[in-house]
């Protein structure tokens, strides 16, 4: 029992870790080196069976308002095109997080299915960003034995359980602020990791740098589409957090994204009604989960509790994939024992870190702590975040009294250092926008935010499917898959938004 608790904490704790006025650019002189970089063997523990890939390491400011002063190495792959004819430039790649690994990405890629064309169009860029594994990483002093659970907070039940998440993020950023000896911490941010990718681009000897990023990378993607206009060439931005920053309104959409894919699991558990034994309708599936998360509340099972169970079922949302594996550990629930825990989904990749460095839970969680906090200022008042989650638990029952929660960002030592990055609507018609109907952490909202602030910079197309990641085989997405193949290849990007059939 204790085994079968163990792994699914630990599974859910690892996928709850990577998860979401214009800032001013370095001066375009500054980003340009005398020479290029050396490739090399990559780190030992980045593992890429299905393709070739070198690594380098490409200097860069600490702080890019001082160019000339303390410099940190960025980490970068490389999967050469081997078609020069049909080479056209460097594709950056961004898994998501921020926190997420980015080196054996093409590896990831060309397992799911990424097409011959645009392998042989770009030499495909992957990097650890700043604070990230092999990039200089940042740590808190995270172990597996504290009552911080994840990136999403817990669900909470009532206004005193905010008060108790509240005590515990407050914990988390006076530890941060604590283990923060060098002074890094603080110059994690989606700006200057957008002005890492530049940085790349030019030791690369390239004029522009095309983009493909997920998840978070959507953030990512825009702040250099919007910082960079003119070195960002073709940029792909797929399962949108809806700007170039997550934020407490973009946290809080996680429970718009759960409540709508959930319909399609209980759907789909419904269906299997003789199988499982939770619901023969939607509806009845949605009584079965409110009930058996009530009583997990009162008297856990197994030790897991109603917090687990919310957040095991939230990462289970992740894809059809996971319906199994999810409706299983309900079962056993029912039953009254432990469930195993489920698969993690193929978008999010593992976070590996040098052996010496902090662990991969820590650091991906002080990643994506350092970039959420930095990014943008978050309120201080624990009872803005108490009406939060009263509203959300009305109004999202799946899981909006988590995601409205409190996080480390309200104690967060540090103010940002500049406003986040605004999206620029003046630019090349370069940016394609990519989003599934239902993704319950980056619900279709956060693709249309970003196609209006974009407004004709952009095309959103809109995939009739249902997880978290669109392109090159995360689902059956033919529609997705041909439209954003023939843009990366071609240029074509559609004249109207695309809604798949």
């Amino acid at each position: 029992m204790r085994g079968r608790r163990s792994l699914l904490r630990a599974t859910v704790l690892a996928l709850l870790a990577g998860l979401t006025g214009a800032a001013v650019a370095a001066p375009a002189g500054a980003a340009e080196p005398a020479a290029g970089p050396e490739w090399g063997p990559c780190p030992a523990d980045v593992v890429a069976p299905l393709v070739a890939l070198q690594c380098t390491q490409i200097p860069v400011p600490l702080d890019h308002g001082s160019p000339d002063g303390a410099q940190i190495t960025i980490t970068v792959s490389r999967l050469a095109s081997t078609k020069p004819e049909k080479r056209r430039g460097i594709l950056i790649l961004n898994p998501g997080g921020p926190g997420g690994s980015g080196l054996a990405f093409a590896n990831d890629l060309v397992k799911r299915g990424l097409p011959a064309s645009v392998q042989d169009s770009y030499d495909i860029i992957g990097f650890d960003t700043r604070g990230v594994g092999h990039s200089d990483p940042v740590s808190c002093g995270f172990t597996t034995d504290q009552d911080y659970i994840g990136n999403i907070p817990p669900y909470a039940a009532d206004d005193a359980a905010v008060l108790r998440t509240a005590e515990v993020a407050r914990e988390v950023a006076q530890r941060c602020a604590a283990n923060d000896r060098n002074g890094h911490l603080r110059h994690v941010t989606t700006a200057n990791v957008a002005r890492d990718m530049d940085r790349i681009r030019a030791a690369l000897g390239e004029e522009k740098a095309s983009f493909l990023g997920f998840s978070y990378g959507s953030a990512l993607g825009a702040a250099y589409a919007s910082l960079f206009p003119d070195r960002s060439d073709r940029v792909v931005l797929d399962s949108n957090v809806g700007d170039t920053h997550l934020d407490p309104d973009g946290i809080r959409r996680y429970a718009l994204g759960a409540e709508e894919t959930f319909g399609d699991f209980a759907r789909w558990a419904a269906d299997r009604h003789g199988t499982y034994g939770l619901g023969a309708t939607p509806e009845e599936v949605r009584q079965t989960y409110l009930r058996l998360a009530a009583r997990l509340d009162d008297r856990p099972s197994g030790g897991v509790d109603g917090r687990m169970f919310r957040a095991a079922t939230f990462v289970g949302l992740y894809g059809p994939t996971l319906y199994g594996s999810t409706a299983a550990a309900w079962q056993s629930l029912l039953s009254g024992d432990a469930p195993p825990a489920p698969a993690p989904p193929a978008s999010v990749p593992p976070a590996p870190v040098p052996p010496a460095g902090p662990s991969p839970q820590d650091n991906a969680y002080t990643a994506f702590l350092a970039t959420t906090c930095n990014d943008v200022a978050w309120p201080r008042d624990v009872a803005v975040y108490q009406r939060a989650v009263a509203q959300d638990r009305e109004r999202f029952p799946v899981y909006g009294a988590a995601s409205a929660n409190v996080l480390p960002c309200a104690f967060w030592p540090y103010e940002p250092a500049e406003p986040p990055v605004r999206v620029l609507a003046e630019g090349p018609a370069n940016v394609l926008i990519v989003q599934n109907r239902h993704d319950p952490v980056t619900p279709l909202r956060g693709g249309e935010l970003l196609r209006e602030k974009f407004g004709d910079r952009a095309r959103l197309v809109v995939e009739n499917g249902s997880g978290h990641g669109v392109y090159a085989g995360v689902g059956d997405t033919p529609c997705a898959l041909g439209v954003t193949t023939s843009y990366l290849v071609d240029g074509t990007l559609p004249p109207d938004d695309v809604v798949c059939r």
